[in-house]
C-alpha cells in the first residue's frame, strides 16, 4: 500500500499521468466524474500552441501543468484551498493576477508560495532554494506594493487561499518561462533522462522522482578524479566541496531525506541504483569553483526489480524520513 506522501502526490500528478500515457499507474473513476481532475490531451495542447489561451475554473484542490486562465469563484465558504503548478524541468513559472475580489479583513487570503508544500515539507528545502522561507511566500493581503505577477525558481510554485463570502473570488493567468540552467526540479513522470548544469554558481540543485525508482547515472563531472564511494556514517565527500549524492525518503524535504550515496569524482561510464523509497532525490552540492553537470536516466522500479536486489553496481537501500 503506498504511504499517505505518495498517495498525496500521485493524486497530484494523475494529472500528467494521464497526459503522458501513464495512467495505469493510477485507477480513476468514471472520467465525466473526474474531468477537472484530468489533463488535456497532447493534441489539445498542440492546438493551444497556436495562439489561443486555456480558459477554465479553479478548483479548491487542484493541479496545472498548462498555460492558461484560471478563475476560482467561492460557492460556499472554502477554508482550505491549493493549487499546485508545475512546468516541465527547464521551465519557470508566472502567475499574473488578472482580478482579485476577496475579503481580506474578513479573514480571507491569497498567497504564492514558490514550490511547493506538502504536510509541512517543502521543495526546494530551505537549504537548496535562495530566499528564505518567509520570503517565498507573497501575501497578497499584506503587501503594501501589490506584484501584479509572481515568478517561481524552479518548475513548481502553488498558490494557498480561503474565501468565506461565496461569490467572491480572483482570476489568474499562469504562464512558462524557459531556464536556461534548471536547478531545483520535481519529475512530471516516473521515468526520464535530465542533464543538471550548474555553471560556476555556488548553490545546490535537486531532482526530484515521487517514485521508487532505478536510476542510472552515465556522465558526472566535478573537475575531480575517478571515483565512487558508499555513504557511510565517518565518510562522505562533504569536505570535497563539489559532489553528488542520492537521496531517499517518505517525504518531500530532500534535508529530511536520508543520504544513500556519495559521488565525489568525475567519471564517465554508468553507475545504477534502485530506491525504493516514496521520492527519490539526485542533488548536487557545487562550490561553484568548477562547471559541474551529471546526467542521469530513470524509470519506475518494478516489482521483480524490487526482488532482484543484487543487480549491477549497487544494492537497493531505502529508509524512512529522520
Amino acid at each position: 500500500m503506498p504511504s499517505a506522501f505518495r498517495f498525496q502526490c500521485h493524486f497530484i500528478l494523475i494529472f500528467l499521468a494521464a497526459s503522458k500515457g501513464e495512467a495505469r499507474y493510477l485507477e480513476v473513476r468514471d472520467a465525466g466524474e473526474d474531468e477537472p481532475f484530468l489533463l488535456l490531451s497532447e493534441d489539445l495542447k498542440r492546438e493551444l500552441s497556436a495562439g489561443q489561451i486555456y480558459r477554465r475554473s479553479l478548483r479548491c484542490i487542484d493541479m496545472l501543468s498548462i498555460d492558461g486562465q484560471f478563475t476560482f469563484t467561492a460557492d460556499q465558504p472554502q477554508l482550505h484551498c491549493a493549487a499546485f503548478f508545475i512546468g516541465e524541468p527547464e521551465e519557470l513559472i508566472t502567475i499574473d493576477y488578472d482580478f482579485i475580489n476577496i475579503d481580506c479583513q474578513g479573514g480571507d487570503f491569497l498567497k504564492v508560495f514558490d514550490g511547493w508544500i506538502l504536510k509541512g515539507e517543502k521543495f526546494p528545502s530551505s537549504l537548496d532554494h535562495p530566499l528564505s522561507t518567509s520570503q517565498r511566500y507573497v501575501d497578497f493581503c499584506e503587501s503594501d506594493n501589490i506584484q501584479r505577477s509572481i515568478s517561481s525558481s524552479q518548475n513548481v510554485a502553488m498558490i494557498f487561499f480561503r474565501i468565506h463570502q461565496p461569490g467572491n473570488g480572483f482570476t489568474i493567468t499562469v504562464k512558462k518561462n524557459k531556464n536556461l540552467f534548471p536547478c531545483n526540479v520535481i519529475s512530471q513522470t516516473p521515468s526520464g533522462r535530465f542533464t543538471m548544469v550548474i555553471p560556476h554558481q555556488h548553490r545546490n540543485c535537486s531532482f526530484s522522482i515521487i517514485y521508487p525508482v532505478v536510476i542510472k547515472i552515465s556522465d558526472l563531472i566535478l573537475g575531480h578524479l575517478n571515483g565512487l564511494f558508499l555513504k557511510k556514517p565517518s565518510a562522505g565527500c562533504a569536505g570535497v566541496g563539489d559532489f553528488v549524492e542520492l537521496l531517499g525518503g517518505t517525504g518531500l524535504d530532500p534535508s529530511k531525506m536520508f543520504p544513500l550515496a556519495d559521488l565525489c569524482h568525475s567519471f564517465h561510464g554508468s553507475a545504477q541504483m534502485k530506491i525504493g523509497c516514496d521520492n527519490t532525490v539526485l542533488r548536487m552540492v557545487s562550490s561553484g569553483k568548477h562547471v559541474n553537470r551529471v546526467t542521469f536516466e530513470y524509470h519506475q522500479l518494478d516489482m521483480q526489480e524490487t526482488e532482484n536486489r543484487k543487480e549491477n553496481s549497487i544494492e537497493e537501500f531505502c529508509f524512512p524520513s529522520m
